[in-house]
């Protein structure tokens, strides 16, 4: 089976990801689960992973490297894939399929405060959850909106590359970690020079990156960004703990005055089992007194902003999950097993 027949086989059982294994069967994720398939042995596998690669990714890959990049099939789909070993050399492969066209908001279900969010001409606003949770397409779908809406140039780092946008209203310029530019800090560094008005950075992944993101949220732009964070108080923490000690009063008011929404997500099963999932989302509006709960080192107190600002927009995720039970979309018994507080959520249902 080649690389194509593979994809075009997991694409028709609407799989989201494929893992190639030297070693092991080959398996499809279709829902949230792992299936496993026999079929192909060891010499085949590792011949469709390589088949992937360019002679520069192989030779990198040999000398120890892992390898990410996008790959488009010939059937136009694209992919994000990471290639690597394991186990004392034995190939792996991990593949994400992307879809050809970004969503749109009604099509995941995104609440109106996060559209509002993209209204903003200049803050940082933050889209977070654990990795598969659909961070990627939403903060997709919000940039989408903007190349719409706006007449505004419009800079992403990626790494790689997952969906491509076709300038509408904006000018966009998409520029690939390891392709087009070294790394996030060089790119966000240029990117400065280059008059964005919205920067997306794929991953906000070390000190340097936060730093430089808040930075330009700070100078006039809007800088949206994802973080493998949970909930929106984690959130908040991971970026002021990234910081050294003497450093993080500052970085409470810096945030407290630039940071204008936190988006967090996951992906939990819909009733109907053949409908796939849906995403419970957790909305923090950055007000006034989300603002001074940052600054007063309360960032546990987020939680009772979120659940009294609903007038906003704002939102907990039981209070998302409660909404999701209450339309008939996942099962009380589904609800309380991705809920964050059980007792809170058995409260609310």
């Amino acid at each position: 089976m080649t690389i194509e027949q593979l994809i075009n086989f997991a694409r028709s059982k609407n799989a989201s990801d494929i893992h190639l294994t030297v070693g092991a069967p080959t398996s499809i994720r279709i829902n949230g689960e792992l299936k496993k398939f026999d079929g192909m042995d060891e010499e085949v596998v590792s011949r469709t992973i390589l088949s992937m690669l360019s002679a520069e990714q192989e030779k990198r890959l040999g000398a120890g490297e892992d390898i990410d990049f996008s790959f488009t099939a010939q059937s136009g789909g694209r992919q994000r894939v990471n290639v690597y070993r394991y186990n004392g050399g034995k190939l792996a492969a991990a593949i994400r399929l992307l879809n050809e066209e970004v969503p749109s908001f009604k099509d995941i279900s995104l609440p109106n405060a996060a559209i509002e969010l993209t209204k903003e001409l200049k803050g940082l606003i933050l889209v977070t959850g654990p990795t598969g949770s659909g961070k990627s397409t939403t903060l997709a779908t919000m940039v989408d909106h903007i190349n719409q809406t706006r007449a505004c140039h419009i800079l992403t780092i990626e790494d790689p590359i997952e969906y491509i946008y076709h300038p509408k209203l904006a000018t966009i310029h998409q520029r690939e970690i390891g392709g087009d530019v070294p790394d996030f800090n060089t790119a966000l560094r240029s990117g400065l020079r280059e008059n964005p008005d919205v920067i997306l950075v794929g991953e906000m992944r070390d000190f340097e990156t936060i730093s430089l993101a808040l930075r330009a949220a700070e100078t006039g732009h809007l800088v949206l960004g994802t973080l493998h964070t949970t909930g929106a108080p984690h959130t908040v923490n991971r970026i002021i703990d990234v910081f050294p000690s003497e450093m993080q009063n500052q970085i409470r008011s810096q945030l407290s005055t630039n940071l204008r929404g936190v988006v967090s997500q996951m992906l939990v099963p819909m009733k109907n089992s053949e409908r796939g999932r849906t995403a419970a989302f957790e909305i923090l509006i950055n007000n006034d007194a989300s603002a001074n709960n940052i600054r007063a080192e309360k960032v546990h107190q987020l939680e009772q902003v979120m659940a009294s600002g609903t007038s906003q927009g704002m939102r907990t995720m039981n209070e998302s999950l409660k909404r999701l039970v209450r339309d008939d979309i996942i099962t009380r018994e589904t609800a309380m097993i991705y809920s964050p507080d059980k007792a809170e959520l058995q409260k609310l249902l």
